[in-house]
């Protein structure tokens, strides 16, 4: 079981089977009480957007942490990173960023070294011990 409990979680990630398994994943380790699921990154984008627009609410609905996978059509996960650099700091400084993804190609490690928001890189499948070693 995670040591800490947040809020919320959002899932970016365009396979609907991985989505769902990791929901199953989050729910059973009682990770968060709400779990936001995207399976683009531009939606998610937008929905991070709009949330801003409700400063009064926004760090109370705002997710914790965003697992992003990193290869997604339209818009991949690095392009997702470099729209979240742009946020608010108070939304920057709220969601901490972990890569979820299938890549393991070095490349991609490296790269999301340098974002200062990505404080994680897990290959997928989300499991139980990577819920519990999170500690962000």
């Amino acid at each position: 079981m995670a040591s800490k409990k947040y809020f919320a979680v959002m899932l970016i990630d365009d396979n609907e089977i991985d989505n769902l398994i990791n929901q199953k994943m989050i729910a059973a380790s009682q990770l968060c009480s709400n779990v936001y699921v995207h399976t683009g990154a531009k939606s998610a984008i937008e929905f991070l957007r709009n949330i801003e627009k409700l400063p009064e609410y926004a760090l109370k609905i705002l997710p914790d942490i965003i697992f992003l996978d990193i290869d997604m059509p339209l818009m991949d996960g690095f392009q997702f990173l470099d729209l979240f650099d742009k946020l608010k700091p108070e939304t920057k400084a709220k969601c901490k960023i972990v890569m979820l993804t299938s890549s393991i190609n070095p490349q991609d490690i490296n790269k999301s070294k340098n974002y200062q928001y990505v404080k994680k890189y897990i290959n997928k499948p989300l499991t139980q011990q990577n819920i519990s070693n999170l500690d962000l």
